[in-house]
C-alpha cells in the first residue's frame, strides 16, 4: 500500500518533472538562428498566421520539441524497463542490437537507393525494418527453451550488435561519397523529422508504451528481489521478461528508426532518476520517461546553437553529456555494478 506521505513525495517528483518539460520546450520554442523572444510567441500563434515566425514556431521547433519529448521518453523508459528486467544498471536499449539492426537496415536502403522509389519515409520504415529483424533473432534464439534466461538474451543482443555494426562498416566502405554523409549523418542521430505523421505515430507509441508498461510495474518490483522470489509471490516470471522485452525492443525500434542513433539517453537518465526516487517502478516508470523527454529536447537545443547558424546531430550532444555525467557518478559511487 501507498502511503500518504510517499504519495506526496511521489507527486510532488512528478509535478517537478512536468515543470521541467514545460521549461525545457518553453526554452526550445524560443530557441533558434532566428531568435523569437518569449513574450512574443503568444500574439504571433494567435495573430501572426502567414509569418515566417508563425511558420519557424508551428512549422519546425514545434514539431520537433514534440518529436524530441516522445523519443527522449521513449528510450529513457526502455532502459528503465530493461534495467529492471536484467537487474543491471548498464543495460541500456542499445545494448540488445536493436540499433545495430535499424542502421543496417538504413545502410542499405542508402546504399541500394530505395528512398528514390518509397521516398522520405523509406528511411524510417528500412529503419525499422532492420530493427524487426533483430528484435525476432533475439527473441527467437532464446525461446526454443522453456525457460527465457536473461543473461543469454543480453549476450545474444550483444553479439547481433556487433555483427550488424561491422555489416555497417563494410556498407560504408563500399558506398560513395555522397552516401556515406548520409549514413554517418543518419549514425548520428537527429530529430530533423518532417513528416507530421511519423512524429504523431512515434508520440503516439511513446505515449502507449508508458501506459502498457504501467501494468507490469509491480512484476518489475518483484523481479527486483530474484526470479525465484518473484515467482513465490506469484508472478510468471517468464511471460513478463517475454512481454517486458517486447515493449522496450519497440519503443526502442521506433525511435531509432525515426531518429537515427541516441544513445545515453536509456542508459543514464534512468540512473539519475532512480537516486531521486528510489527503485520503486510505480513512479519510475513515469519519472523517467519525463526526465527523458526534458533531457533530449534540452539537448536538441545545445545541438543548434552550439555552432549556430550549423547544427550538431544531437547524438553527439548525448554522447558527450551522458558520457560525463556517468563517469561523474561512477567516481562519486553513486552507480551501482
Amino acid at each position: 500500500m501507498l502511503n500518504r506521505k510517499r504519495f506526496k513525495q511521489w507527486l510532488l517528483i512528478l509535478i517537478g518533472l512536468a515543470g521541467l518539460v514545460l521549461a525545457t520546450g518553453i526554452l526550445a520554442l524560443c530557441t533558434g538562428s532566428a531568435g523569437i523572444e518569449l513574450n512574443k510567441i503568444p500574439n504571433i500563434l494567435v495573430h501572426g498566421k502567414g509569418t515566417a515566425d508563425y511558420s519557424i514556431l508551428v512549422g519546425i521547433r514545434l514539431p520537433r520539441i514534440i518529436l524530441g519529448m516522445s523519443i527522449g521518453g521513449a528510450l529513457s523508459l526502455a532502459g528503465t524497463l530493461l534495467q529492471g528486467m536484467f537487474r543491471n544498471p548498464l543495460v541500456e536499449p542499445y545494448t540488445l542490437g536493436i540499433s545495430g539492426g535499424a542502421s543496417l537496415g538504413v545502410c542499405m536502403n542508402i546504399l541500394f537507393k530505395l528512398y528514390a522509389v518509397v521516398g522520405i519515409i523509406a528511411y524510417p520504415l528500412s529503419g525499422f525494418l532492420g530493427a524487426s529483424i533483430v528484435i525476432f533473432l533475439v527473441y527467437s534464439l532464446n525461446s526454443r527453451t522453456q525457460d527465457v534466461q536473461s543473461n543469454r538474451m543480453l549476450l545474444t543482443g550483444v553479439m547481433i550488435s556487433y555483427v550488424a555494426s561491422s555489416l555497417v562498416m563494410l556498407l560504408m566502405a563500399l558506398s560513395k561519397s555522397d552516401d556515406l554523409q548520409n549514413i554517418v549523418l543518419w549514425i548520428m542521430g537527429s530529430l530533423d523529422e518532417p513528416d507530421t505523421t511519423l512524429i504523431t505515430i512515434t508520440c503516439a507509441g511513446s505515449i502507449a508504451g508508458l501506459f502498457v508498461s504501467y501494468f507490469f510495474c509491480m512484476d518489475l518490483n518483484a523481479l527486483l528481489l530474484g526470479e525465484e522470489e518473484a515467482t513465490t509471490l506469484g508472478i510468471n516470471t517468464q511471460k513478463t521478461k517475454k512481454i517486458l522485452f517486447i515493449i522496450a525492443s519497440f519503443l526502442t525500434g521506433l525511435s531509432v528508426a525515426v531518429a537515427g542513433i541516441i544513445m545515453f539517453v536509456g542508459l543514464i537518465v534512468p540512473h539519475f532518476v532512480r537516486m531521486m526516487t528510489g527503485p520503486d517502478h510505480r513512479i519510475l516508470l513515469a519519472a523517467s520517461f519525463l526526465a527523458g523527454a526534458a533531457f533530449l529536447t534540452l539537448s536538441d537545443v545545445i545541438a543548434r546553437i552550439i555552432i549556430a547558424p550549423l547544427e550538431l546531430p544531437v547524438g553527439v550532444i548525448t554522447g558527450i553529456i551522458g558520457g560525463v555525467m556517468f563517469i561523474w557518478a561512477l567516481s562519486r559511487k553513486q552507480v551501482s555494478l
